[in-house]
């Protein structure tokens, strides 16, 4: 039976604020459930392992996000450690962070996703794009829409600021509604519209308050919803994902559903689309975090 649970939070990844916050809220439903919690800002490897020795937890609640936290390197420390933690195991992890490999595994499972390449920033400057205006561009392996940009015309490069050995990826902009929908145990619980002040759902939008109106259910048509949570499924389970993603998307009428990037490790602040989901579909927020410690195993090194 699971009494001490480890929260892992805060980070160094551009999105240690947002694990912040959402460790802060994890950690006072936890208690509230009669867990013992210890929560623990991951700085290195030594110091948390100094934590676990001491503290010999149950069960770690994984409120990383970003790089360490969701591309699969802590959950691999964590199954060295054979430690039972919380959302995707190290393959999905690795793969959900890597739009590419997402992206490569999302069509071949029947899901469509809008075209594009991949290459460095130092090669984008050298031959360009074959894609026609306007595309997107956003970093290869990132969370929370970090360095995202929307390119209209040549005015608008002047704005892109990646070092030239990053990886990135060019898209074709998808216009329309921007859509999400996450995951629990494997099944779909809504889709939500994202109406950001801004021309996206970039990171000042999904974690400043007022910036973005949820429309929950969306507003489109009931065979489009099915469709999107459909896919959403699939990514879940191509992936090998574990107890919660959230797979984000474009719908227009010409395109239909178009598939963006997942997330598998989403957050869990208060302006956060899981939790308001999962509200919807009548799992309040202590429910949601019980629902993920159940989940919570490790890949085993021997014998698996």
């Amino acid at each position: 039976m699971v009494k001490k649970v480890l929260v892992l939070k805060g980070g160094f990844s551009a999105e240690r604020e947002v694990s912040l916050v959402s460790a802060d809220g994890v950690e006072q439903a936890l208690r509230k459930l009669g867990y013992e919690v210890v929560a623990h800002d991951w700085k290195t490897p030594d110091a948390l392992l100094k934590v676990i020795k001491e503290f010999k937890p149950d069960v770690v609640f994984n409120a990383l996000h970003g790089n360490w936290g969701e591309d699969g390197e802590i959950q691999g420390f964590l199954d060295v450690l054979q430690i039972p933690y919380t959302h995707s195991g190290l393959r999905a992890s690795l793969l959900g962070m890597d739009k590419s490999l997402t992206k490569i595994i999302a069509e071949q499972n029947g899901v469509p996703v809008a075209q594009g390449e991949k290459m460095t920033f130092a090669q984008f400057k050298a031959k360009g794009t074959k894609l026609d205006f306007p595309y997107v561009m956003k970093p290869a392996a990132d969370g929370s829409s970090v360095g995202v940009f929307i390119i209209h015309n040549q005015a608008d490069l002047a704005q892109v600021n990646y070092d030239d050995e990053r990886e990135i990826l060019i898209e074709k902009y998808i216009a329309g509604q921007e859509l999400t929908v996450a995951v629990l145990d494997g099944k779909a619980l809504a889709v939500t519209e994202l109406c950001a002040a801004n021309e996206f759902y970039d990171y000042q939008a999904k974690y400043t308050a007022g910036m973005t109106v949820h429309k929950l259910p969306a507003d489109i048509p009931s065979e489009v919803a099915k469709q999107a949570m459909r896919y959403a499924e699939v990514i879940h389970q191509a992936l090998g994902c574990r107890a919660v993603s959230r797979s984000d998307f474009r719908y227009n009428p010409q395109d239909g559903v178009v598939f963006l990037e997942v997330n598998t490790n989403p957050g869990l602040t208060p302006l956060s689309l899981v939790p308001e989901q999962a509200r919807f579909c009548g799992i309040g927020y202590e429910g949601l975090c019980e629902k993920l410690l159940a989940s919570a195993s490790f890949r085993c090194i021997m014998g698996d």
